[in-house]
C-alpha cells in the first residue's frame, strides 16, 4: 500500500482503532488519538527506524485500511485490546506473546476488587480461575493503562490491592463507594466490567434503569450519584491520555523501539554459547531472551558462532524483529550481522560495544542517530547479554564436566 492510496481515503480528525487488511484478512490493529495523524504516520520516511521492518512489512502486504471512531481515546484503548484479543492479526507479534503486559482483574471476593496484574504472574498462578472472575487485556502500554483505569474509577469507584490502607482516604476523593451498600457497590463492579467489554451503551441504559428505580423508592442520594455516573459516562475526561498519547507521537512511538543485543561465551571453544536479549523502552524484557548452543563451530571462533545464533533467530518470523541490533566486539562482529542480514533483505541498522582489557564499555560504533539517541538502552542490552551469556556457558560447562 502506498501514500496515493491513502490520499483516496477520507480519514477523519477522531480518536478510534484502525485496521490494516490485506483482502478480509486483518493484518494489524492499532489506537489513535487522531486517526488521521496515525494512520498517515504510517506512510513517513522514517517509518522503519520508529517502527522497525516488521511493520514496514505490514504496510507493504496491506491493501485496504479501515477504522472505527470512538466516543473518546479511553474507549480506544479499550476497544484495541479486545480486537488484538478477539483476531489475534499477524503483525501484532508483541500483544500477543508477550507475557510483561498488563491485564485487568476482577477478583472473586464479597466485594470484588479491581487490580492490574503482569501476563507472567497471571502464566505462573494456577489457581488463577478460582481468584479472577474476569481478566481484560493484554495491554500493551502501562502507563496509559493507569490513567484509564484513574478515570473509570472516578465514575464507577471500587476498591483495589491498596484499598485496605489508603481506604478512609479514597472515601474522601470518592474512589470508594459506600461499602455497606453492597447492591450498588457491585452495580459498580458490573458497570467496570461492561466497560472494559466496550459496551458503554448497555451500562448506559442500565443507568438510567436503576437511577429511576431510586427516584421511585424515594433515594433521591442514590438516584444523584446515578445521574452523575451517566454525565460522566456521556462526557468522559481523558484530557491524561491525550496528553501521553500526543507525547508518544512525538518521540516517534519510543514505547515500540525493541533493541536486540547478542553475545557469544565459551572457553577456548569448548562448550560454546549465544544468547539474544531483548531491551524495550528502556527496560529489559527478560521473558524474551532466548539462548542457542553452537552446532557449527569446533573452534573459537566468535563471528562464525555470530552468525549461525543471528541466522536461527531470524528463521523465527513469528518472533518480533528489531528495531537496533546490539553485537559485542567490533566490525568484524558489525560486518557478519550485516551479512546476514542482506541475505535475507533485512535492513536492520547494527552497533557494536567495543570494550577495554577488563571487558567494560568504552565505545559504541555504528550510526550516531542511534548510539547517541539510545546510548543507555543500547549498554544495558549489551550488558545483560554479557551476563546472560556467561551465566548459561558456566551452566552448559558444568554440566558436561559432571557427565
Amino acid at each position: 500500500m502506498n501514500i496515493q492510496t491513502l490520499k483516496k481515503i477520507n480519514i477523519p480528525n477522531k480518536s478510534g482503532v484502525y485496521f490494516f487488511l490485506k483482502g478480509k484478512q486483518i493484518l494489524y490493529i492499532g489506537k489513535a488519538t487522531s486517526l488521521k495523524d496515525r494512520i498517515r504516520s504510517y506512510f513517513g520516511k522514517d517509518l522503519i527506524e520508529t517502527r522497525g521492518p516488521l511493520l514496514v512489512d505490514m504496510v507493504f502486504n496491506a491493501d485496504k485500511i479501515d477504522f472505527q471512531i470512538t466516543d473518546s481515546v479511553l474507549e480506544a484503548i479499550i476497544l484495541e485490546a479486545n480486537l488484538i484479543k478477539k483476531y489475534q492479526p499477524k503483525y501484532n507479534t508483541k500483544e500477543k506473546s508477550d507475557k510483561s503486559f498488563n491485564y485487568v482483574c476482577i477478583t472473586k471476593e464479597k466485594l470484588p476488587k479491581v487490580i492490574v496484574v503482569r501476563g507472567k504472574k497471571l502464566l505462573e498462578n494456577k489457581n488463577q480461575n478460582s481468584y479472577f472472575q474476569e481478566v481484560f487485556g493484554p495491554y500493551t502500554n502501562s502507563p496509559q493503562l493507569r490513567e484509564a483505569i484513574k478515570i473509570i474509577r472516578k465514575i464507577f469507584p471500587f476498591l483495589d490491592e491498596k484499598s485496605k490502607n489508603y481506604i478512609e482516604f479514597y472515601k474522601q476523593i470518592n474512589l470508594v463507594p459506600d461499602l455497606e451498600d453492597r447492591r450498588m457497590y457491585l452495580q459498580n463492579i458490573r458497570n467496570v466490567k461492561l466497560f472494559f467489554s466496550g459496551k458503554k451503551k448497555q451500562i448506559l441504559k442500565n443507568l438510567q434503569k436503576e437511577m429511576k428505580e431510586y427516584a421511585k423508592k424515594h433515594e433521591f442520594e442514590k438516584a444523584g450519584e446515578i445521574k452523575r455516573q451517566i454525565f460522566a459516562l456521556k462526557h468522559i475526561n481523558d484530557v491524561a491520555l491525550i496528553k501521553d498519547e500526543s507525547v508518544r507521537q512525538n518521540v516517534l512511538e519510543r514505547t515500540l523501539f525493541r533493541i536486540e543485543a547478542y553475545d557469544i561465551a565459551h572457553m577456548g571453544g569448548k562448550n560454546m554459547v549465544g544468547v539474544m536479549t531483548v531491551v524495550e523502552d528502556g527496560e529489559a524484557v527478560k521473558s524474551e531472551y532466548k539462548k542457542f548452543k553452537i552446532r557449527t563451530q569446533n573452534d573459537a571462533n566468535d563471528t562464525g558462532a555470530l552468525k549461525e545464533v543471528l541466522e536461527r533467530r531470524l528463521a523465527h518470523r513469528e518472533w518480533p524483529f528489531p528495531s537496533i541490533i546490539v553485537v559485542d566486539g567490533g566490525m568484524a562482529q558489525i560486518n557478519v550481522t550485516r551479512s546476514v542480514l542482506s541475505r535475507l533483505n533485512l535492513d536492520i541498522p547494527v552497533v557494536s560495544v567495543l570494550k577495554d582489557e577488563r571487558h567494560k564499555p568504552k565505545g559504541i560504533m555504528g550510526k550516531k542517530e542511534f548510539t547517541i539517541k539510545y546510548k543507555k538502552e543500547i549498554l544495558l542490552a549489551n550488558s545483560e547479554a554479557h551476563r546472560f551469556a556467561i551465566a548459561y556457558h558456566k551452566n552448559l560447562r558444568n554440566r558436561n564436566f559432571l557427565k
